[in-house]
């Protein structure tokens, strides 16, 4: 298999085979994360990519499921997908489902009906890392598109038929942009038609954007009481019907497949957390974290 770099698993996707067919992050200038710091963009070239097909092919025949990378694959034009697809099914024809990670961006240049095509195809689900709807938090981490753009292309997934993640990424606004960070995401993701909604805490990796301005002064991170009262604040006002994961420091039993149902009980747990937890251990272990 060829992989280059990171390689990233989604840990709450059912297990399943991995192909790289692009090597990178296209976009590689979000100031939180060094995931693909050292890693140069490009799509992997067609042999490769069928090699790979074929290996995946002779270890799991029946496989019905299959994840594709690297950071954002659905970049790729909807010619080299739609090719791709064709290669994945002519060699693992029980194909069901195919999974990739996607930057919102990534959808613009395919219109409904391409992505109707692809849908078709067996690409049934993108896991957005959108981390804010709030457009000064999104422009301070230079993600490169602003809340409009979530909007409007979830929207063409929608009328795709193909379902999506929206991740929250706690505490990237800092101090300063907390509480709109918080509302302006909940606001945004309830507007949307995520199947899930994922949440995760902001680490001051080596190399980022966000530690350099943590150095020089520029930047205030939320401390953990503070990253979990971001976080009530996202819960109290965000209103859509699917699962709701995080992974933050620690479980405070908040995962949940039915977010509406079972909202209250989600806010409860997490106060309940805030009240009693030892924050102090709960910093040490974030500052241990060495990647996503």
């Amino acid at each position: 298999m060829h992989y280059t770099g990171t390689v990233y698993r989604n840990p709450y996707e059912p297990p399943s085979p991995l192909l790289e067919i692009t090597q990178g992050c296209s976009h590689n200038k979000c100031k939180f994360c060094n995931m693909y710091s050292s890693v140069k963009y490009r799509p992997s070239p067609m042999d490769w990519i069928e090699e790979d097909i074929k290996e995946i092919a002779s270890v799991y025949p029946e496989t019905d499921r299959l994840q594709l990378l690297s950071a954002d694959p659905f970049v790729l034009s909807f010619n080299r997908l739609n090719e791709i697809c064709d290669l994945i099914n002519k060699y693992l024809p029980n194909i069901e489902i195919m999974t990739m990670a996607a930057r919102v961006d990534n959808i613009k240049d395919k219109s409904v009906e391409k992505l109707k095509i692809l849908k078709d195809k067996g690409i049934l689900e993108l896991n957005l890392g959108a981390e804010s709807g709030d457009d000064e938090t999104l422009k301070s981490v230079k993600k490169g598109y602003g809340s409009k753009d979530i909007i409007e292309q979830c929207e063409k997934l929608d009328k795709a038929g193909i379902d999506y993640w929206l991740t929250f990424l706690n505490g990237i606004g800092g101090v300063e942009l907390s509480k709109q960070h918080a509302l302006n995401s909940a606001k945004i993701f309830s507007q949307a038609n995520p199947t899930v909604v994922g949440t995760g805490g902001l680490v001051l990796f080596e190399g980022t954007g966000l530690l350099a301005l943590y150095k020089r002064g520029k930047f205030h991170p939320l401390v953990e009481k503070e990253l979990m009262h971001e976080l009530l604040l996202f819960i109290e006002n965000l209103d859509f019907d699917g699962r709701f994961i995080t992974h933050h420091t620690v479980s405070m039993d908040l995962n949940n497949v039915n977010f509406k149902q079972n909202k209250e009980k989600i806010i409860k747990n997490l106060q309940k957390g805030i009240d009693n937890l030892d924050m102090g251990m709960l910093t040490k272990i974030r500052n241990n974290k060495r990647g996503l």
